[in-house]
């Protein structure tokens, strides 16, 4: 396991949500970062972001993720939709 992965599980300690779980994983010289529904039904996929090395060693690491991770959230909970007026079937 990587310095970087072990940091950016230390993080996500820090956040419990009732509806999602959070995990991370070693990609490389990268880490992806999972963010996953814990219900089981209806199943929904996985959503992994990237974290280059250039974030986890900034300064500011705590705060940039959280901003990343919430605007990851959004975006997951809108890719949920299982229908909506842009799409097309």
């Amino acid at each position: 396991m990587s310095a970087n992965l072990e940091k950016v599980r230390r993080e996500l300690e820090r956040y419990d949500h009732p509806l999602f779980t959070f995990d991370a994983r070693d990609a490389g010289e990268n880490v992806e970062v999972l963010i996953e529904f814990r219900a089981a039904e209806p199943a929904v996929h996985t959503y992994v972001y990237v974290l280059h090395p250039r974030e986890m060693e900034h300064t500011q690491f705590s705060w940039s993720f959280q901003r990343q991770l919430y605007d990851c959230l959004h975006d997951y909970v809108v890719e949920m939709f299982t229908r909506n007026p842009q799409r097309r079937d």
